[in-house]
């Protein structure tokens, strides 16, 4: 794929779309006991793609094809993954149903796109695989496919303890999931795509507190500051406006929001995309609050020139705390902001021991 990503990175394919690919090559196997190598692939969105086979392999009554997942330059758990699929005839009539195979997980949670019980492959890519195997029968002028198509991922059970599965409901391997079967670069897609659905499962479940973290040793400390399911915690990285926004329009009774000082500092600013690369600390800004503490003027100085929000605190002293609430009723105004009422929210902004250094909330 050419390299049309993000500052020039290299673009990939999703799961859903090698599964499709895979797919559509087993089920031409199926039909004439040919494997076609490159197999193409129908898109979303009008574009065309081709697949190198990694396996082909028919046998009475079914044929399996697999495609090794490229995605890119993004830094995607399942790239390098071999994506398979089987594919069985099945009763006249029955359609084209789905399984899930080694690798693949089930949905055990209400809440999200899939009913409990039912293999974790996605929406889309069911689609791109259903319009994958009309494709094909259409050209071998074969009638509409009555077959059942299952997708494996070898080593997929161990690559989902990398993911957000678990907290979701999906057990046993990971999610097939692409909407438009590309994948962007740094996009993080897939991790915006996970805390929509952390909250969709955890309002599905009915619970009223949520804890969204920036970080590990935030989520913990909320953790065992409130005793929260596992299903309450949203770990949000730095998309800290993404899941607001999210929440804005699926809202909970309470929000917590837990992270370091310098993140938390960011949203005081009024940042909703919290990685260093887009956005900054702002030092001046805090360096006034320190003088509004009363701070010695040379740590105020010290503090409107230093070069991160660690060096900012440190010069606080004795005013940490102090200064950490300042940040935290601040950050916490921002969120209000962005939610746009509904939600009483909190912020906590925890030490990187993972001791609260403040919290704020109604």
């Amino acid at each position: 794929m050419s390299r049309e990503g993000h500052a020039g990175l290299r673009r990939g394919w999703t799961t859903g779309a090698c599964a499709a690919a895979a797919a559509r090559a087993a089920f031409a196997g199926l039909l004439c006991g040919r494997f076609p190598d490159p197999v193409s692939l129908r898109l979303p969105r009008g574009r065309n793609a081709r697949f190198a086979l990694a396996l082909a392999e028919r046998r009475e009554g079914r044929a399996r094809a697999g495609v090794v997942k490229d995605a890119g330059d993004d830094p995607d758990v399942t790239h390098g993954a071999l994506v398979i699929a089987e594919v069985a005839l099945a009763p006249r009539g029955s359609g084209i149903g789905f399984a899930a195979g080694e690798g693949v997980g089930t949905v055990t949670r209400a809440g999200l796109a899939l009913a409990v019980g039912e293999p974790a492959i996605n929406p889309a890519p069911r689609a791109m695989i259903r319009d994958a195997l009309m494709d094909e029968a259409a050209i071998n002028g074969a009638p509409a496919p009555d077959v059942a198509v299952t997708i494996s991922i070898p080593g997929g059970e161990r690559l989902a303890e990398k993911t957000m599965n678990a907290r979701l409901g999906i057990v046993g391997g990971l999610s097939i999931l692409g909407t438009t079967g590309v994948v962007i670069p740094y996009s993080c897609s897939s991790w915006i795509h996970s805390i929509r659905r952390g909250i969709d499962v955890a309002r599905a479940a009915g619970l009223a507190h949520l804890a969204a973290a920036t970080g590990a040793t935030s989520e913990r400390a909320v953790q065992r500051l409130y005793d929260l399911p596992d299903h309450a915690l949203i770990d949000m990285g730095d998309f800290v406006g993404g899941t607001l926004k999210y929440l804005r329009s699926h809202p909970v009774d309470r929000l917590t929001l837990a992270g370091g000082f310098a993140k938390l500092a960011k949203l005081a600013a009024g940042h909703l995309d919290l990685h260093s690369a887009r956005s900054r600390v702002d030092a001046p800004t805090l360096a006034a609050m320190l003088e509004a503490l009363g701070a010695d003027p040379a740590a105020v100085q010290a503090a409107g020139q230093a070069g991160t929000a660690g060096e900012i605190l440190a010069l606080a002293g004795g005013r940490r705390p102090a200064l950490a609430r300042d940040v935290a009723r601040r950050a916490r105004e921002v969120a209000l902001a962005t939610l746009g009422g509904g939600t009483a929210i909190e912020v906590a902004i925890i030490e990187r021991g993972g001791d609260h250094l403040a919290l704020v909330g109604e």
